[in-house]
């Protein structure tokens, strides 16, 4: 029965652009916010607190210039923007239609930009100082604290990419639009915490140090990885409605969720191994200019301390 929910007057056009209001109604108010912050600039509590443990050793002139806030510079304009350019192209136009009525590998595709390129573009394009308003409540501060530490971002990622790509829960969002929202929605969200620990602009809530970050990375493999290999080499066709859907390219249902499940282990895979390397890199680096601010007796400022 879900199946014949699939659309099937859906046709696939590459110059026909669609545009479905509520992600662009969505996008829209989200760079309306970021604007609306930045107009309004950063003020005295939008400062560091000086309780900040991986703080505590800086000098209190290098502490003055970590607290007070700045930017966004114009390539944190660019990052932020960026994500908002490629949020709109996936979740609109020729991959959504792609993805949501013909191939299962192209909603793949759509799961990876997603979750793996708009999140950490996002978080680099936003000073730490625009999101401290919303920790000064206690209560969220805790609760902000607990779900961005190394375990729970792990925990909490791929248990929600697990969740929806169980085939019960992918053909209900396939068949429901409105469940296929609140999906994407937690895809978002989730992969945000999971980016956290690697690219956190807040000494509140910091990131994992570097091998820390290095093991993160390649732990975060694995679960993507069981669940790729289940798609791939699965018998049978886990998600139904792809089957009725109008064929392309000569890929037949079987083969689309094998190259589906390829898709999210190889490339998927190798992104984190990408990132592992940059991470090692710069630790190398972190290294070498600690070495020299030893020989110097400098110490190194706040912002290399995050």
């Amino acid at each position: 029965m879900i199946a014949l929910l699939l659309h099937p007057a859906a046709q696939l056009s590459w110059s026909n652009f669609t545009v479905h209001p509520s992600t662009a109604i969505g996008i829209a108010a989200i760079g309306a916010a970021y604007m609306w912050r930045v107009r309004q600039g950063p003020s005295a509590m939008d400062r560091v607190p000086v309780t900040v443990p991986n703080l505590a050793q800086a000098t209190s002139a290098q502490l003055d210039a970590a607290a007070a806030p700045q930017g966004p510079t114009s390539a944190q304009r660019v990052s932020f923007f960026t994500s908002l350019l490629l949020l709109f192209l996936t979740l609109n136009g020729p991959l959504h239609d792609l993805s949501d009525y013909y191939l299962f590998s192209g909603h793949m595709v759509q799961h990876l930009i997603l979750t793996l390129i708009v999140p950490p573009l996002m978080i680099i394009g936003t000073p730490g100082w625009m999101l401290r308003p919303l920790l000064r409540k206690p209560a969220v501060f805790a609760i902000a604290r607990k779900s961005t530490t190394i375990a729970a971002c792990f925990v909490i990622f791929n248990v929600v990419l697990s969740f929806w790509h169980l085939p019960p829960m992918y053909n209900l969002a396939l068949a429901n639009h409105p469940i296929h929202i609140v999906q994407h929605l937690m895809f978002i969200a989730a992969s945000v915490l999971m980016w956290w620990p690697l690219t956190s602009p807040l000494p509140e809530l910091p990131r994992a140090p570097y091998p820390a970050q290095m093991l993160y990375c390649f732990v975060m493999v694995i679960p993507m990885s069981v669940i790729s290999i289940y798609i791939a080499m699965a018998d049978t066709l886990l998600y139904p409605a792809y089957a009725v859907a109008p064929r392309i390219l000569g890929i037949t249902p079987m083969m689309d969720q094998q190259y589906g499940g390829l898709i999210m282990w190889i490339p998927g895979g190798v992104f984190f191994y990408a990132v592992m390397t940059v991470v090692f890199f710069k630790w190398s680096q972190r290294g070498e200019d600690d070495q020299d601010s030893a020989q110097v007796g400098w110490v190194p400022s706040p912002d290399a301390l995050t």
